[in-house]
């Protein structure tokens, strides 16, 4: 599964996101998906690719609908 840049993605928990890109970790050359809050003051947040994309814990959150961490949302244009 990849990322999609600028994509809106919905946290399990339920606030929203926007990705602004890819980074690429110099120490451990691992992909980070650098993240934007769209609520708030819009704190931009990093978080290993793979963390990212990951599924919900079912286990720890058993009531959750939502399959993955993050989920891309498709939002169409009104017009």
């Amino acid at each position: 599964m990849e990322v999609k840049i600028k994509g809106i993605y919905k946290h399990f928990k339920g606030d929203y996101y926007i990705v602004e890109d890819i980074a690429r970790d110099s120490e451990t050359n691992q992909d980070l998906v650098l993240y934007r809050a769209l609520y708030g003051d819009g704190t931009l947040y990093a978080r290993d690719k793979g963390m990212f994309l990951s599924k919900v814990d079912k286990k720890k959150y058993p009531k959750v609908n939502q399959e993955y961490r993050f989920q891309l949302q498709e939002i169409k244009s009104r017009r």
